[in-house]
């Protein structure tokens, strides 16, 4: 009698029916969204924010992100509020000052944004104020940071001794001076950069 093969009455379940451990699919929360977005951004620009660029650029899914955010314009919000945040943080830090040291710290505040020591931040700045030139959410976002900013260095020019008038045409002055340098390749103009900056500073500064 021939022997015929017997059929296996177990069928196959899958692992998650079983029980068995699977490779949890990486999950991303709200900031680290933003933190990735912020990374295409200074890369990329504001046209490389999409949906699909950000979930590969993290190696998830896109439903990870519909989870945190509503639609790609909430995570724009979301990305203007925090750069916003950052930047005045940031000047606020720059501009404390103990009274008498007024001088000193605009030395330090145009050392500081003169350096270019924060290559990815100056990217960042850059790309938010290209944004700004074709979105008028971003462009008022952007010119809140900058009075603010002129705010706060006039504050000092003004404890330093100036008059307000004069105090605001210097802290204009500094931040065109200062973001004006980021622009420009100025690297094989003089052998001797750190005092060129030094001769610049102490004119914006002095009496």
């Amino acid at each position: 009698m021939e022997n015929k093969p017997v059929k296996s009455s177990l069928k196959t379940t899958p692992a998650k029916a079983r029980g068995e451990a699977q490779t949890p699919r990486p999950q991303l929360d709200r900031e680290r969204w933003i933190e990735s977005a912020v990374d295409v951004l200074a890369k990329e620009g504001v046209s490389g924010l999409r949906v699909e660029v950000l979930a590969k650029h993290c190696g998830v899914t896109k439903g990870s992100f519909y989870w945190h955010f509503k639609d790609k314009q909430a995570l724009l919000d979301a990305l203007l509020e925090q750069w916003k945040d950052g930047r005045i943080r940031d000047i606020e830090k720059t501009t404390a000052v103990t009274p008498g040291k007024e001088r000193d710290q605009l030395h330090y505040a145009i050392e500081l944004y003169g350096a270019n020591r924060n290559r990815k931040g100056m990217l960042i700045e850059l790309a938010v104020r290209d944004w700004a030139r074709h979105d008028t959410q971003a462009a008022t976002v952007v010119e809140s940071v900058d009075l603010y900013r002129l705010e706060c260095t006039r504050k000092l020019f003004v404890a330093a001794g100036m008059s307000d008038a004069e105090a605001k045409s210097r802290s204009l002055l500094l931040y065109a001076c200062v973001f004006g340098l980021s622009l420009m390749h100025y690297n094989h103009f003089d052998d001797n950069l750190t005092d060129l900056k030094k001769r610049i500073a102490e004119r914006i500064v002095a009496d």
